[in-house]
């Protein structure tokens, strides 16, 4: 990628110093295909601003002519180019003494890996230990989770104080009348080689004592610098920056001798070695240069002040020492920073509150605490707050700063039901009526009999003050009040148990309600969201509690009526606090039920029972009778078992209401204001049928289990849990004497199913070739096994029996030696039962069985012995 930006960059330049140049008559060429200039149009000005930006993007000479001849410029016009150029670089005075056109590019840093992995290395070996936190500023230099490196920043103005040394880079600018450009990296013997100059011996000096240097021996080739007017001058700046060796010794987590950048303070070594370690101080890091000590840091100075004093750097071969600390004081309590700090000689409890940033809030700031250490043992004393700047702190010392008492000296309180409970200031003669006017008064609840004051006495035990309410809103008395009295006025809500009345049965939201004085049954009802169609007006009961309760007796039963749309009559009966309304439901009330006909009958489908005894019969008459094709004597009726997910009521009505909502939500894009309350209210309505389905599944779930349960305490197989079961229905006797034995009342789910005319016989169970036949009419069922091939040898033939198409079922009767196969029909399910699999006898019981033998051999022999 970079590569191909390099590649497109001459393009770029060219094309915009040819088509917008700052001469006018460069700028007004409108031909777009470089193919057409004419080298002969353009100026010296022009061809000389094309040559400096071409230049200072790094192109050269002959990329430029490369990059107009992919442009198509012929070779006419390449020659005439290349001439022009090097007639303005012979005649040009800023390429004389041999120097090239600038190529700088921004400044880096030399041997950055090396810094890098020595700094980032060291760091990650650190080992975070959290009594470092106790330390003021011993974390400045290493945190797990954040770093402050102090990376030099390359991009400042050269520093004039800048000591110059080899592998770094120098950049020499002459402009003026004159006007070069020189580059040189300062070599291992500390000089710099110019062109046509020759070497200059710059190691050691600072910047401002370089340029001054280089003046000098330039000024030789540049007379025009010389005078007191001179019109050519030199500018010296720095390029790359090289790497210095800074030796760490001490109380250092990481001591060693680190790469660093040149332009380094004592903070980025101090980085890269993670800082000071425990023992190590912050308050007088040493730099020693050429064995003498050169500065002195305070890192209390960055961490309180903001100082970092960057403008003192490193040089090359510099060692940092970092000595124990001087002495150390450990303040607590209500500061902003209770921390461990480092002390110097001299300092005073003034400059350790400073490192701790100061009092908290609730700091008792008119004395301090301190334990110190004497030649024999601690010593406690006080430190008031006029004595702070004049009190010298020592190693060891130990501060504790308080907090302000937790109390107030002019606060009463004032609770219950008033309408703006809280503390108020205790002002000169504030007394219990005033203080109840400033919280603005009684609520309508509040309990006037009597009133309490909770006072604080001067052991801190309390007393209760009781008084009357009453005679202190009518004026007749009143108290005083005093600090941290406490005025408790109850409610008389609080004073008795919480009414409610309680409502089941058939209504729509049956559940707890608050009571209100002189509810009736009417208002109770409409709460609980009106009656449900199935609710029975005439028989409404209020179960009402019996206060003495001595006689046994629990409740009061009192009966209600209520009118269907709910109106006011005269004898509405009215509620008491706790009443339980039930109301009951309509006796032999149920939605629709609903059983399906199918199969051979004149017009199959669903069908709703008119009553609680239909029969078979009359469901088929109204289904039009069986047709020409249907097989009476295969008719079963299909019904549920206890174990079906049958749907409440409830359920059943919230799925229409759910099905009618999808319904208005698929017709109407813009609902109307009436349809949108139907949408709500339909809403509203099917929000509980996940909630009832789930107490269905739950009822079904527990039947299972039972069942499961008890199979395996008599040790039986599995019971099969089915849903729904086959009940054999004898179709012909049930439409020639309807309403007889066999016409059986129908249920809920039923489904009656006539098969038509069947023509075969089904053989399963252990048979040579179990398979399906044709029924031919008057065989026996032995003929039908002999279709299958036969018995096979583990058959049961005395257990075999038939499966009608009804799912009646006959069996294989047997009398002394004879036996009666029951009759085949077609439809019908001829079953073999199997003996199971022969168990041979294993060597164990082979032996077991081998030795009772000999034994009951040997007792017979010496009994015939005998």
């Amino acid at each position: 990628m970079i590569k191909l930006l390099k590649s497109a960059l001459p393009l770029v330049v060219f094309s915009l110093v040819m088509f917008f140049g700052n001469e006018p008559q460069l700028a007004a060429q409108t031909i777009p295909d470089v193919s057409t200039i004419k080298v002969d149009e353009l100026s010296d000005a022009q061809l000389r601003t094309l040559l400096d930006r071409a230049a200072n993007s790094g192109i050269s000479k002959s990329e430029l002519v490369e990059m107009a001849r992919a442009k198509g410029m012929s070779n006419v016009e390449l020659e005439k180019l290349m001439e022009r150029i090097d007639k303005l670089e012979a005649s040009s005075t800023t390429m004389k003494s041999g120097a090239v056109p600038s190529k700088r590019e921004p400044r880096q840093q030399m041997n950055l890996n090396e810094i890098l992995d020595g700094v980032l290395t060291n760091q990650e070996e650190i080992e975070e230990r959290k009594d470092l936190q106790l330390y003021f500023g011993l974390d400045l230099f290493y945190q797990k989770e954040r770093k402050l490196t102090f990376e030099p920043s390359l991009n400042i103005a050269t520093p004039e104080s800048y000591v110059l040394g080899p592998g770094d880079l120098v950049y020499v600018d002459v402009y003026g009348a004159s006007e070069n450009y020189y580059e040189s990296t300062v070599t291992s013997e500390g000089k710099i080689i110019l062109a046509h100059i020759g070497p200059i011996s710059v190691s050691g000096l600072s910047i401002s004592e370089a340029s001054k240097v280089i003046k000098t021996r330039l000024s030789q080739f540049y007379a025009e610098m010389n005078g007191p007017d001179p019109n050519t001058f030199m500018e010296v700046s720095l390029g790359n920056i090289r790497s210095i060796k800074v030796h760490l010794v001490g109380e250092l987590r990481l001591p060693g001798t680190f790469t660093l950048s040149a332009f380094s303070t004592v903070f980025n070594a101090l980085y890269a070695a993670g800082g000071p370690n425990v023992n190590g101080t912050m308050r007088n890091i040493k730099v020693i240069r050429n064995n003498k000590q050169v500065a002195t840091v305070d890192a209390y100075d960055f961490l309180v002040n903001g100082k970092a004093n960057m403008g003192f750097q490193l040089q090359d071969q510099d060692v940092v020492l970092v000595e124990p600390y001087q002495g150390r004081v450990k303040l607590e309590g209500a500061v902003k920073r209770p921390l461990i700090f480092e002390v110097k000689e001299g300092e005073t409890f003034e400059d350790v509150l400073n490192y701790a940033g100061g009092f908290s809030d609730n700091a008792f700031k008119e004395k301090v605490s301190v334990i110190r250490y004497t030649d024999k043992e601690k010593a406690v004393s006080d430190v008031f707050n006029g004595q702070f700047g004049i009190f010298t702190v020592k190693g060891g010392d130990q501060y504790k700063v308080g907090t302000v008492l937790n109390r107030y000296k002019n606060r009463v309180q004032i609770k219950g039901a008033v309408f703006r409970e809280g503390n108020y200031a205790l002002t000169d003669g504030l007394s219990l009526s005033k203080l109840i006017e400033k919280a603005e008064g009684l609520k309508g609840d509040a309990y006037l009999e009597r009133a309490s004051i909770v006072r604080t006495r001067e052991d801190l035990s309390t007393s209760v003050i009781q008084v009357d309410l009453k005679n202190v809103i009518s004026g007749e008395s009143d108290v005083q009040l005093k600090p941290d009295d406490i005025v408790k006025i109850a409610s008389i809500y609080d004073l008795k148990d919480e009414y409610y009345l309680k409502i089941s049965g058939e209504v729509r939201e049956p559940g707890i309600y608050s009571y209100s004085a002189d509810m009736t049954v009417e208002d109770l009802i409409l709460n609980a969201g009106g009656l449900k169609e199935s609710a029975s007006i005439d028989d409404i009961e209020i179960a009402r509690r019996v206060r003495d309760q001595g006689n046994g007796e629990t409740a009061k039963l009192v009966s209600a009526h209520v009118s269907n749309d709910l109106s006011l009559n005269g004898e509405s009966e009215t509620l008491r606090p706790f009443d339980n309304v039930i109301v009951r439901r309509k006796p032999n009330f149920a939605m629709e039920r609903i059983v399906k006909v199918e199969g051979q009958v004149k017009a199959p489908g669903e069908f709703a029972l008119k009553g609680a005894e239909e029969r078979i019969s009359e469901v088929i008459r109204r289904a039009g009778g069986l047709t020409g094709y249907a097989y009476p004597k295969g008719a079963t009726l299909i019904r549920r078992t206890e174990y079906y997910n049958t749907e409440s009521e409830k359920a059943r009505r919230q799925k229409n209401m759910q099905q009618l909502l999808e319904r208005l939500e698929n017709e109407a894009a813009d609902p109307s204001e009436a349809q949108a309350d139907l949408k709500k209210r339909l809403a509203q309505e099917t929000g509980g049928l996940a909630a009832e389905q789930q107490k269905n599944d739950l009822i079904t779930k527990t039947k299972k289990e039972t069942l499961q349960d008890i199979s395996q305490e008599e040790q039986q197989t599995a019971i099969k849990i089915e849903e729904t079961e086959a009940i054999a229905i004898d179709l012909e006797a049930i439409l020639e004497q309807p309403g007889s034995k066999y016409d059986l009342i129908l249920e809920e789910g039923d489904i009656i199913s006539v098969p038509k005319q069947l023509q075969t016989v089904r053989l399963r169970g252990d048979v040579i070739y179990p398979t399906t036949v044709r029924y031919e009419n008057k065989r026996s069922l032995k003929y039908y096994i002999d279709r299958a091939g036969g018995f096979d040898n583990r058959a049961k033939r005395r257990k075999t029996y038939v499966v009608y198409a009804n799912g009646e079922v006959a069996r294989t009767k047997s009398f002394l030696f004879l036996k009666s196969y029951p009759r085949v029909e077609p439809g019908s399910e001829v079953i073999v039962p199997s003996k199971g699999p022969r168990i041979p006898l294993k060597i164990g019981e082979l032996v077991g069985l081998t030795s009772g033998l000999a034994t009951l051999v040997l007792v017979i022999s010496q009994i015939n012995g005998n």
